[in-house]
């Protein structure tokens, strides 16, 4: 009798540490389901440390709140964690998951804006990588508030927002990933630039407008300077600058042929009807285009047609012009 007390004198002792062992390991070392796979999880800049591990059970991602909670208590000097989606699994043990979090490496969501997109396009794009939504974002475009905080005198940021791949983080507001894009454009107008258009007495605006009808017109780099140099001249001349492409922005619906009856359309952007540039931008010009629009090439270019390989033919008179376009094989497309 003498020697079982002794027993449970060691016994229950060595139990308890054994079973505490266990409770501990098994809440700091394993993870919740280590067949767990990854997933996003978003952290809000509202949730404190506690409201983080309760989003994390919610994701099942951990097991219950005491496992993190206690694991970073007993680790001590917490960092700050940073709003943002994480890559989280619950095969990571406790330990894992708060360097994640504490590393403050959020997931990025890329998108690209093609150039010569128009920004009517790109809602589509942000909500399909989950950005924000279609709906989100064209209201964004047209924000009085927002285009007043841009200085920018016109009804959306079309031909403001610079094409390019973009690297953007959860949670993100649509205003915010249209002023991401407006601010890279901000940069790649310098001075040089705002110099350049005093010297043409144009404002920004239409230098943009410009440089729009431009990129869409060729992709070609030896070719814009050319093209600018047409438009330049006809506008110079007092002539209409006749674009396709100004046309086919202001269609509601296009079928993807021009027809006569297109050209004659009353739309404000058919530069068939109207004199001069058109009210603004058509696309969102690269910077190549903006620089093109800016230093024109020096021409007495008035016309210009594609040839047979889709390489623009540019001409001094009508006649030459006609005779070109008279060419079965070449396509009007343009002055």
């Amino acid at each position: 009798m003498k020697a079982l007390r002794y027993l449970l004198y060691f016994a229950i002792p060595v139990g308890v540490a054994f079973v505490t062992f266990q409770i501990l390991y098994r809440t700091f070392f394993v993870p919740f389901d280590p067949n767990g796979t990854p997933h996003y999880v978003q952290i809000s800049d509202d949730l404190d440390f506690e409201g983080i591990c309760k989003k994390l059970v919610e994701a099942k991602i951990i097991r219950n709140t005491r496992s993190l909670c206690l694991y970073a208590r007993w680790k001590g000097d917490l960092k700050p964690i940073r709003p943002g989606e994480y890559e989280l699994s619950a095969a990571m043990k406790p330990e894992q998951i708060l360097e994640a979090l504490e590393s403050g490496k959020v997931h990025k969501r890329f998108i690209m804006i093609e150039p010569g997109q128009s920004v009517w396009t790109i809602g589509e794009v942000v909500e399909k990588v989950g950005l924000n939504t279609r709906k989100e974002f064209d209201h964004a475009l047209t924000d009085p508030k927002l285009l007043a905080a841009a200085g920018i005198s016109s009804s959306s940021f079309e031909g403001y927002l610079a094409p390019g791949e973009y690297a953007l983080t959860r949670p993100i507001s649509a205003r915010d990933i249209v002023w991401a894009m407006l601010e890279r454009a901000e940069k790649n107008w310098t001075e040089e630039y705002s110099a350049k258009a005093d010297e043409l007495r144009m404002s920004r605006h239409e230098v943009l407008t410009l440089a729009s009808i431009i990129e869409k017109t060729t992709k070609v780099p030896s070719e814009k300077k050319l093209v600018s140099s047409v438009l330049h001249n006809r506008l110079n001349h007092g002539m209409k600058l006749q674009s396709d492409e100004t046309v086919i922005y202001g269609l509601q619906d296009f079928s993807g042929t021009l027809s006569e009856e297109d050209r004659a359309s009353p739309s404000p952007y058919n530069t068939y009807m109207n004199y001069g540039l058109p009210p603004g931008p058509i696309t969102n010009p690269t910077e190549e285009s903006i620089r093109a629009a800016l230093f024109p090439d020096d021409t007495s270019y008035l016309f210009f047609a594609r040839d047979q390989f889709g390489d623009l033919v540019f001409s001094e008179t009508l006649k030459e012009h006609n005779a070109v376009v008279g060419n079965s094989k070449m396509q009007n497309e343009g002055p």
